[in-house]
């Protein structure tokens, strides 16, 4: 991901779609506690994303497995990204709730996946959930996400 300071382009002009898929390419600055975790977005399209990530031992907890906080941190970012799919151009969103269930320890080193997918999104309320999984399938966690949906002022 890559950071390239000031846009040639309106960014506030451009969908939610628009502004994920400029990030993605490298042409616009995307959110830096990706890259400060370990993890990136891969795919966008509207309604769903995709971020990749590889936990390493500097996210362990004192157990000896990836802390749920990293976990937490890859869902909420899949189910915020999936409504910013959503947005239409100067519409703007913040999470409101964000819940995480754990269902299998996860140790570094291991490839995961995080799908978010748009659950409802109405004019002041969107509904999205994310699933992290391995390479393998096994499900490691999952995320529901309640965000405020902002029309410009």
């Amino acid at each position: 991901m890559a950071d390239t300071g000031a846009l040639t382009v309106d960014f506030a002009a451009l969908s939610g779609v628009e502004q994920l898929r400029l990030g993605l390419r490298g042409e616009a600055p995307m959110a830096p506690i990706a890259r400060t975790v370990g993890f990136e977005l891969v795919e966008v399209e509207e309604g769903r994303v995709v971020f990749e990530g590889l936990p390493t031992r500097a996210v362990y907890n004192p157990l000896g497995t990836v802390h749920g906080g990293w976990m937490a941190t890859i869902l909420d970012s899949a189910c915020g990204c999936v409504v910013h799919s959503l947005l239409k151009p100067g519409w703007n969103y913040t999470t409101l709730e964000l819940k995480t269930v754990f269902h299998k320890a996860l140790k570094a080193d291991t490839p995961v996946r995080a799908v978010g997918t748009i659950v409802q999104m109405g004019r002041r309320a969107a509904f999205s959930q994310a699933e992290l999984r391995g390479a393998d399938g096994t499900l490691y966690a999952t995320a529901t996400s309640t965000c405020m949906v902002m029309e410009p002022r």
